[in-house]
């Protein structure tokens, strides 16, 4: 069965911590995000632009992507993932406190599409049990954190998948088809030309193959041992989602706050994917 560990205000922080980084699912069955009645209009799939699957928020600039919105709208949406971005830097805080010095918050998104009806290719469908890795923001390293939140209003649940295999197991398993890179320069090139928000190191090369991988095998996706969880409205749950295993199978009305934290944050920084692949792969990717 995969660990899921349910939290309550009893919970030890740093038994939590500890379970985040074995590979568990850490879920808050009844921590939901307050949807003001100004904000109610906004969940629905209709404030999307067409032009991605998420509205997307950048709680540095204040940025916000993916919405057909315009004047008063606008601003209470936006207004609406910065109070998500907070809620979720506190969760997190109160869950694991040690990461508080190290933690880099990054994108917030609202996802109030149904996942079970998108039509993707393979690579960008996350039906399909995967670990995560950015092609256009590489984290060079650091592990990524996301936190999520069911708001769906009828109370539906969010389906997922779990796997049961362990990274470094996942990675062994896929290590022979694993091919050496990017080239000496490309990334340097790919940086400067903008296709990536940064240099995309070895490690992030490897990542990103284990991504591909593993959506593109279909006896993979088959007979890998896994679980389906139910994760209902009004819960909120943390997954470090670069080492476990998943796929959304279906459900709508999503928050989600992705964090990066360098392993030396980390309780046990060799439980890091770089550290375990470096030991695997016998040399530095980072």
């Amino acid at each position: 069965m995969s660990r899921i560990v349910e939290a309550d205000p009893a919970s030890d922080v740093q038994d939590l911590a500890a379970a985040l980084e074995d590979g568990a699912l850490i879920l808050f069955p009844d921590t939901p995000f307050e949807i003001r009645p100004e904000e109610q209009g906004l969940i629905d799939p209709a404030i999307f632009s067409g032009e991605s699957k998420n509205v997307s928020y950048n709680p540095d600039t204040g940025k916000l992507g993916g919405v057909a919105l315009e004047g008063e709208a606008l601003e209470t949406c936006r207004a609406m993932l910065a109070r998500y971005a907070d809620f979720a830097r506190d969760l997190l805080t109160r869950t694991a406190p040690g990461y508080a010095p190290a933690l880099q918050r990054k994108r917030t998104s609202f996802r109030p599409g149904e996942v079970a009806v998108r039509v993707l290719s393979p690579r960008k469908d996350d039906r399909l049990l995967h670990l995560d890795a950015f092609p256009a923001n590489p984290v060079q390293g650091r592990r990524i954190l996301r936190v999520f939140t069911n708001v769906h209003p009828q109370g539906r649940a969010r389906h997922w998948r779990i796997g049961r295999q362990a990274f470094g197991e996942f990675a062994r398993d896929f290590q022979p088809r694993l091919k050496a890179g990017p080239a000496p320069g490309l990334a340097s090139i790919m940086s400067a030309l903008k296709i990536t928000k940064g240099r995309r190191t070895p490690y992030d090369h490897a990542m990103l193959q284990l991504h591909d991988l593993g959506k593109m095998d279909a006896a993979f996706q088959a007979a890998t041992p896994s679980d389906e969880i139910m994760l209902p409205a009004g819960a909120s749950w943390i997954v470090y989602t670069d080492s476990v295993l998943h796929a959304a199978l279906a459900g709508q009305h999503a928050f989600e706050q992705t964090f990066l934290l360098p392993p030396e944050g980390m309780n046990d920084p060799a439980k890091a994917p770089v550290r375990i692949l470096e030991s695997m792969l016998n040399r530095k990717l980072v």
